[in-house]
């Protein structure tokens, strides 16, 4: 069996992993490892939760070691495609890199620029950025990325759903040809295959697993209703939702429950929360601070229940979730497999239930076919209530008596159009302008005190040579 001590990693890089309490790698590691510190371009392949993170953050910090950073101009480049993700790998790299003296700085938005340009100006050896705040520093001038050694594209089929794809293409044009690119994505569509084709040099292909394909170690299954009413869809998959959390019991001792919109997260949340369950929202729209601040209370334990959009789906890296539950069907079917790749990981068992009513159907059908699995349907834990009493049918005379009814009343309204409209309620003369059998009261131009001929709509200010066309026009 490979140990981390077989694959040529620096004294110190090792000693930190085993500080860590890792021994041995996970084959995308054991794979990885060897031809990035070869200095060769690596493109890997592998589902979420096989530890791609530290595929590329062990042989970069042995790299790096060497070498000395130099003001405004980043050594090495990460990209992510969320804030939560591109955090997590500076934490890894403050774990694996404690015993060797580099300086990162984490380019993310919702944090002030100006902390962002003071560790910018010092000198940083790794630049950790979300695409959006690393183009925003380099567009004001503050960031120089000619000295970039090693690139590294982390979650990129992820950065495609985002529509970051041309961002990157713009980075990569920025950077030197003579970099060594880390390109690692867990499903390769046919724009990141473009992408690789175009921006690496003969790359290592490291393939693990077949592509977009679910953990073994994941129990998964699915509940398949039809609401009462469409109504009360929403109310009745929470109810469901309930339902399989306390069917779990204790062995449900953290959870992650995703939605497909930020407005059905809080929902699902303010609802968890009104049956006493301890529940979190997090999604784009909350800020940093709170997004961040939810994350670590659900790490430590302070949080059971985390209800989160997409942007929780992908890398993140929670190793003691014991279930996921998906409240919605993933219009995409390659996020279901992020979304449970949340559970199961490093080894572990999880499980992963998914709530679909009938508008679902394709989409299930789409998630199955690109795993390659029927998933198991489980029984609706929802005790079923007794159905309503059914309204009494109509009589055919009473369905008849409606259809003449409106048959009539379709012939009077069409009868009604060539009638004159008398029962409007009376107007003032200024606001019914268009009907002549009213009279305006005011009096002509250049007569105050009254009478006259008196033109409907014109008001006091009507020229005199009107007046008399329309006095003949009435006189005939």
């Amino acid at each position: 069996m490979t140990k981390f001590s077989d694959l040529n990693l620096s004294p110190k890089v090792l000693k930190a992993i085993e500080e860590a309490g890792y021994e041995t790698p996970t084959p995308i590691q054991a794979g990885a490892i060897p031809h990035a510190l070869e200095g060769k371009d690596v493109l890997g392949i592998a589902q979420t939760g096989t530890g791609k993170t530290a595929s590329f953050t062990l042989p970069m910090i042995c790299k790096l070691a060497r070498g000395r950073a130099r003001a405004r101009m980043p050594r090495s480049l990460v990209l992510c495609p969320t804030r939560e993700l591109a955090a997590q790998v500076a934490e890894n790299f403050d774990t694996y890199s404690k015993y060797v003296k580099l300086t990162k700085a984490l380019l993310i938005g919702g944090v002030s620029f100006k902390e962002q340009d003071i560790l910018i100006d010092k000198g940083v050896d790794v630049l950790i950025a979300t695409p959006g705040r690393l183009l925003d520093h380099f567009e004001r001038g503050k960031l120089l990325l000619t000295g970039i050694e090693i690139m590294v594209v982390d979650e990129a089929d992820r950065m495609l759903d985002m529509g970051f794809i041309p961002d990157i293409e713009r980075i990569f044009s920025l950077t030197p040809f003579t970099r060594q690119t880390l390109f690692f994505s867990a499903t390769m569509a046919p724009e990141i295959e473009r992408i690789t084709n175009t921006f690496l040099s003969a790359p290592a292909r490291i393939e693990v697993a077949r592509q977009a394909t679910a953990s073994e170690t994941i129990e998964q299954g699915a509940v398949v209703f039809k609401p009462s009413r469409r109504d009360r869809e929403g109310t009745e998959k929470r109810n469901v939702l309930r339902a399989l959390i306390d069917q779990e019991g204790e062995a449900c001792t953290n959870a992650i429950i995703f939605c497909n919109r930020k407005v059905d997260v809080d929902v699902v949340a303010k609802s968890l929360k009104k049956y006493g369950y301890n529940a979190a929202p997090i999604h784009g729209d909350l800020d940093q601070s709170t997004r961040m601040k939810t994350l670590d209370g659900f790490r430590n334990g302070e949080v059971r229940l985390l209800i989160a959009s997409d942007v929780a789906a992908r890398g993140l890296d929670i190793p003691a979730v014991s279930h996921v539950f998906n409240f919605d069907v993933p219009s995409h079917a390659e996020d279901y497999v992020h979304r449970i790749g949340r559970t199961g990981r490093a080894g572990r068992s999880g499980k992963a239930f998914t709530i679909s009513t009938p508008r679902d159907e394709k989409y299930f059908e789409a998630v199955e076919k690109l795993i390659q699995k029927e998933i198991p349907r489980i029984d609706n834990p929802v005790k079923s209530a007794p159905a309503p009493a059914a309204e009494p049918e109509e009589k055919p005379e009473a369905r008849s008596d409606e259809g003449e009814s409106r048959s009539r009343s379709r012939t009077r309204s069409r009868s009604r159009k060539d009638e004159p409209r008398n029962d409007r309620p009376e107007r003032s003369p200024r606001a019914d302008r268009g009907d002549r059998s009213v009279r305006n009261d005011r009096p002509e131009r250049g007569d105050r005190r009254g009478g006259g001929s008196n033109v409907v709509g014109m008001g006091d200010h009507m020229p005199e040579f009107i007046a008399l066309s329309f006095d003949e026009r009435r006189a005939s």
